[in-house]
């Protein structure tokens, strides 16, 4: 039915034109205004004031504290220290400590400010009327003026104890980010100098996990074995391993170019390191017939009749050899460690 088939008595009527209707009624988005100012306790008693600014110092003081848990955490958690902790379980002593002492030290220099604002600021509103978006003169006039006054207002002067607790708690909490500095790669130490090999250490195989004699390594052959008393259980197999991990192999000694190789070596029986030179790849390839053996994941080729030198690839040096000899027992052994660091060149490597 259209508008005009309505009955006149049913068409809707203008507001303020109906019969009953205010005429001049108020606007309904009119501005209440500000409501009364109603002063905090704080404004009025001092001595409530001094509560407020003791609880505020008192928090920033205990987020200092917490900055210095999180540093200490470094100290004193070793990185695979595992405790039980309710209701969480089994977690990371280490990461525990430092997500609660950091948490606790942001979140108090946040609740202290917080408390600050809310007890011991004005709590005066104010209303501003919007402005251009450029800045007049007298724009930056006011501004620098309402800053003065809310420095003022906040009696940041005044209440030294507040100022300076706030100061110290974030002059510290910054020092967590250089302390985190510390995952960015090893410490400068010797680690990856050295390894599990030592004058005795027997080889052995592991695939049979017994020790490895002359005789079980025949030419052309490749054998991969591991130091005497490593075992695969143990928390750090893996990093010692990474390191230790050699290849067997036999060339008939008139084969072999290198001067040192036929000296380290026992009977044509050489031992090089399992650690490809450029990234750090386990080397597995061998070609008998030419005594180059490949790395897997780049195609670094190296030539083990001539001291494991770079014949191809992006290595950069040759693998480091393992001296080795025959012990009372007639197995092979260790008779040092690497007189180089084993696998990729790192910042350490003169």
């Amino acid at each position: 039915m259209s508008s005009q088939q309505i009955p006149e008595e049913n068409l809707p009527v203008e507001q303020g034109t109906a019969h009953g209707a205010v005429e001049g009624a108020g606007d309904p988005f009119a501005d209440p205004g500000l409501p009364a100012h109603r002063p905090r306790i704080q404004d009025i008693d001092e001595r409530a004031a001094k509560r407020s600014e003791r609880a505020v110092a008192l928090m920033f003081t205990l987020s200092m504290l917490a900055t210095v848990g999180f540093i200490a955490s470094y100290v004193i958690f070793p990185v695979d220290k595992i405790v039980y902790i309710w209701p969480f379980g089994h977690v990371s002593a280490l990461n525990f400590s430092l997500g609660l002492t950091l948490g606790l030290a942001l979140f108090l220099i946040g609740a202290g400010a917080v408390h600050w604002a809310r007890t011991l600021m004005s709590d005066v509103e104010v209303a501003d009327d919007r402005h251009a978006i450029e800045a007049a003169p007298e724009v930056k006039a006011k501004v620098m003026a309402d800053f003065a006054a809310g420095a003022k207002e906040s009696a940041i002067g005044r209440r030294k104890l507040i100022r300076n607790t706030m100061f110290g708690a974030l002059a510290l909490v910054p020092l967590s980010g250089v302390v985190l500095l510390r995952d960015l790669g090893p410490l400068p130490e010797k680690k990856l100098r050295k390894t599990m090999w030592a004058k005795g250490k027997q080889l052995v195989n592991m695939n049979t996990m017994e020790p490895l004699r002359p005789e079980d390594v025949v030419v052309g052959s490749l054998t991969f074995a591991m130091p005497e008393g490593l075992e695969e259980d143990a928390h750090d197999f893996q990093t010692q391993i990474a390191k230790a991990a050699l290849m067997i192999i036999r060339i008939e000694p008139d084969n072999i170019k290198d001067k040192r190789e036929r000296e380290w070596a026992h009977e044509g029986i050489v031992a090089f390191s399992k650690i490809c030179t450029h990234v750090g790849c386990p080397i597995s390839l061998y070609e008998q017939q030419t005594h180059h053996v490949l790395c897997p994941c780049h195609q670094s080729t190296f030539d083990l009749s001539d001291g494991a030198r770079v014949i191809f690839g992006p290595a950069g040096h040759a693998l480091p050899q393992l001296r080795i000899g025959v012990n009372s027992e007639g197995n092979l052994e260790a008779l040092g460690d690497f007189e180089e660091p084993v696998g990729p060149a790192f910042w350490e490597r003169g």
